[in-house]
């Protein structure tokens, strides 16, 4: 299955491991809870669902590399108890506590969550010495002898055979007691990921050009060559570091990232035509409803690969606009939630502090993405910054709470210019794309597009951009159509083979 179906199924199977009965038993008792064991190529993003699936469910996680262990670190050391036994006393062997277990209280104590998943990566890897302690830790919940804290789900990843010589095969004893899922890599699924979280443009362009080129791994003369998706994730942060930076990535350093030198010397030579069609075609224009019919002669004769990467230079173009307008909203929804609190309160000073605390208990439980923490503390100096004006201005009561209302009213009309201009800049993309492609293949793949990502999708809920559900109609229509055709095909050879029976 893809990362994203493996992400659901491991987020169920968490649900119904921490399910607790009337008497606040977990409905499923721990010795049943089966570990899962995600099986996968390397650098699909098995580690990166992890860390959503923690927020998702609001509870801690606790991330080991078990590679870097060894026995010691992972079981305890060794140390001499004395011990009596039937009115004798013995020096018996005792552990400390395992290294692994004790991050797990930490992280309790830390967070103040008391359920979590222990997340184990690169569990097939492990020494010749370890090996044992890691089947027993499958099989019983235990390092050494220590236990799993109740409420703790046991969550392992590992690489299949073909990616790892030194990948340890698991026996049928231990298969029967865990819960495996296999993971393949999934570009489409991928891309959906990539949109949100913004992935360089050239980037996605280039994939939607050369898919083939997404995920490879292959063996030649001189060793391993392979691109993975946590390659192009990587490769999309340093060039939009490069770009502010001014500085630029030839195939050298693209290859740092991507080593496969077929995929890195093409891409490289990719960035350079990307910047130049970003030049020629004028993208801040377009989306400005400015562009020449000597632009849209140039496309008209241009290959398909330009045409291809104009449609997605446009589209990411318009996904950061949706993206920011998303950002916004949240924002201004996150200001004005505490503001009616305020409204029935009177009290400004402990709104303030309740939001503070609040912002202050998820960042400890680790529950906020980089951009959710951004978003709080833009919002926090917002309300402080109220409070400030109103302290200034010598302000209480109805006449304080009246003037952050006019405060307030100038973050809703930025978020009203943001979208004004957002919806404006789909317009004219439409308008570029009808001039110079028509009711195209390119239409097709720009309306797809507009489907797949959350920030696009949610815009259009709210914005009713008529020439958008025209071609999505169409598109829909011709999907259906397809569909039935299909169908079709599927009863025609059915009856070819009853009559030859």
């Amino acid at each position: 299955m893809d990362i994203k179906r493996a992400k659901q199924e491991i987020q169920n199977s968490i649900e119904a491991y921490l399910q607790k009965d009337e008497t606040g038993e977990y409905l499923i008792p721990a010795i049943r809870q089966r570990p899962i064991l995600l099986m996968g190529p390397p650098g699909i993003g098995k580690t990166q669902i992890m860390e959503q699936i923690a927020r998702e469910c609001k509870i801690a996680l606790v991330s080991y590399t078990i590679t870097h262990h060894t026995r010691q670190s992972a079981v305890g050391l060794p140390f001499i108890k004395e011990k009596e036994y039937g009115n004798k006393t013995y020096s018996v062997t005792e552990y400390t506590m395992s290294e692994i277990i004790s991050s797990v209280y930490e992280k309790m104590e830390q967070t103040g969550l008391k359920e979590g998943v222990l997340f184990i990566d690169e569990i097939n890897c492990v020494s010749e010495t370890l090996a044992p302690t890691m089947l027993q830790f499958l099989q019983c919940k235990t390092f050494g002898n220590q236990k799993v804290p109740e409420g703790w789900v046991i969550v392992a990843a590992g690489n299949p055979p073909e990616y790892n010589r030194s990948v340890r095969e698991f026996d049928v004893v231990t298969l029967d007691r865990i819960k495996k899922i296999d993971v393949e890599e999934n570009y489409e699924v991928w891309k959906e990921y990539a949109r949100q979280a913004e992935i360089y443009p050239a980037i996605l362009s280039y994939l939607e050009i050369r898919r083939e080129h997404f995920y490879r791994i292959e063996t030649t003369v001189d060793g391993k060559a392979f691109v993975t998706a946590r390659g192009w994730e990587d490769l999309s942060e340093l060039l939009y570091a490069y770009e502010r930076l001014g500085k630029k990535a030839d195939r050298e350093v693209v290859h740092q990232y991507l080593q496969h030198w077929k995929v890195a010397k093409e891409f490289a030579n990719y960035l350079e035509l990307y910047a130049k069609y970003q030049k020629d075609y004028g993208l801040e224009k377009i989306v400005a409803g400015i562009y020449s019919k000597e632009t849209l002669e140039q496309l008209r004769y241009a290959a398909f690969d330009e045409r291809l990467s104009v449609v997605n230079m446009l589209l990411g173009r318009l996904m950061s606009s949706f993206r920011d307008y998303a950002l916004e909203d949240r924002y201004v929804t996150m200001v004005y939630e505490h503001l009616k609190v305020y409204k029935e309160t009177k009290e400004f000073e402990s709104t303030l502090r309740s939001a503070r605390e609040n912002y202050e208990k998820l960042r400890q439980a680790e529950q906020l993405t980089r951009l959710e923490d951004r978003l709080y503390r833009r919002m926090l100096e917002t309300l402080e910054g109220y409070g400030l004006k109103v302290e200034k201005e010598h302000l209480e009561g109805e006449e304080a709470f009246d003037r952050v209302k006019e405060l307030f009213a100038e973050a809703v009309a930025c978020r009203e210019l943001i979208y004004n201009r957002t919806k404006e800049a789909l317009e004219h993309a439409f308008d570029f794309m009808e001039d110079a492609f028509g009711d195209s293949q390119e239409m097709v793949a720009f309306v797809t597009e507009l489907n797949t990502s959350v920030y696009s999708v949610r815009f259009l809920k709210d914005y009713d951009c008529d020439k958008y559900y025209k071609y999505n109609k169409r598109l829909l229509f011709d999907e259906r159509q397809q569909e039935i055709l299909t169908e079709l095909d599927e009863v025609e050879e059915d009856l070819n083979t009853a009559l030859k029976c």
